[in-house]
């Protein structure tokens, strides 16, 4: 059998390999996790938890327009991700706070990701880890030349 030495053949079996890591882990979770952009958004609530966020902070971070920040609001209160609260200076103003579910699930997913992690670093030194990283950081640069 022919030995594959090519590098978009190994990443390939990599990004597979994580993949499937990371459906199991979801499966393994058992609980139904937020999609694309309400992942990420549960993420930006959760690092900014010592911040009083609002929409236009949400619209800003993510540039999105106005119509897309309150659709996605409102679906993660629907789903139970997040709440609005009322601020004592400015009734009109309501702040966005993540509801124990969002963070439960944040806290979770975070497990996984560390656990996951340090598998794939599992044997491996700084050096190697530190040359693995740059390599990866050079064959990303490379790619993107090619598709500007």
């Amino acid at each position: 059998m022919k030995e594959h030495n090519d590098i978009g053949f190994k990443m390939r079996i990599l990004s597979n390999l994580i993949k499937r890591d990371v459906e199991k882990g979801k499966h393994q979770l058992g609980i139904e996790l937020p999609n694309g952009v309400n992942g990420w958004a549960i993420s930006y609530f959760y690092d900014n938890m010592d911040k009083d966020i609002f929409q236009k902070d949400f619209e800003t971070e993510f540039s999105i327009r106005r119509s897309t920040a309150s659709n996605i609001l409102k679906t993660m209160e629907q789903n139970g991700f997040i709440t609005r609260v009322s601020v004592e200076s400015d009734a009109r103003l309501k702040k966005i706070v993540l509801t124990n579910k969002a963070i439960d699930i944040h806290k979770a997913v975070l497990n996984n990701i560390n656990k996951r992690e340090q598998r794939l670093r599992k044997g491996l030194t700084d050096k190697e880890i530190d040359a693995f990283l740059k390599t990866a950081d050079r064959l990303i640069a490379n790619m993107e030349e090619d598709n500007d």
